[in-house]
């Protein structure tokens, strides 16, 4: 898996913050942009009080490679947001390439009953071309290990909510690093927005109830400990 940020608002804090200042001044964001002392601090603080609909403002676009089709079709789910996906259509995938799960991996008689099946898939797969079957039809073959490549674009907001979903210890293992990745390099870039991004246990109790894991994440995301 590799996950790289294309692209991002210019100086995403600082423009939110004026959004949210305009909220309370006679003032406009074009003059708040220029003239506003500490906008990080005040934007960490509208961010905290959940005032989150400012950070829509800041947009952000991820090139994510090598995953899984698995992943994606849980990924294509957070609707407020634009993709572009490799085309398994127009696109010839006659190389096996496919993701191995953690678990399947670390058994060597899964992970040889795994392979054995995903090249018998691809030997079918080139087979059907073989014999003139177009690459959209002989692709109904591929199996969701199927590797893929994607480009999505979210608000900040949307990212928050995606974070707080996938970031949690219950979401499968390949879309949670996803978004551990992703979360990295939005704090690398905008700090103060993102500061409290990852699952609940970050900013409070777990929500799951029964089914919570247990392991906060807590002093993994923010460095401070549960009490």
């Amino acid at each position: 898996m590799i996950v790289k940020l294309l692209a991002h608002t210019p100086d995403a804090d600082r423009v939110c913050a004026a959004a949210a200042r305009s909220c309370y001044s006679a003032k406009p964001a074009s003059e708040l942009y220029d003239t506003m002392k500490d906008p990080a601090k005040f934007l960490a603080n509208v961010v905290a009080m959940g005032h989150h609909s400012v950070i829509e403002h800041a947009v952000f676009t991820f090139s994510v490679e090598g995953v899984s089709r698995s992943l994606t079709h849980q990924l294509v789910r957070h609707r407020i947001a634009s993709y572009s996906q490799q085309s398994q259509r127009y696109v010839s995938l006659n190389t096996p390439d496919y993701v191995v799960p953690e678990e399947i991996a670390k058994n060597p008689e899964a992970k040889k009953l795994y392979d054995d099946l995903m090249q018998n898939i691809w030997d079918t797969y080139n087979k059907l071309e073989d014999l003139g079957i177009i690459a959209e039809d002989a692709r109904y073959v591929l199996p969701n290990a199927c590797t893929t490549n994607i480009t999505l674009t979210m608000n900040a907001r949307q990212l928050m909510h995606f974070f707080t979903l996938r970031c949690c210890n219950r979401a499968q293992t390949e879309i949670r690093q996803l978004a551990d990745e992703m979360l990295k390099l939005c704090k690398e870039a905008c700090p103060n927005i993102f500061a409290y991004g990852g699952p609940s246990c970050v900013r409070g109790p777990c929500p799951e109830g029964e089914k919570c894991c247990g392991h906060s994440r807590r002093a993994e995301f923010i460095g401070v400990k549960e009490e």
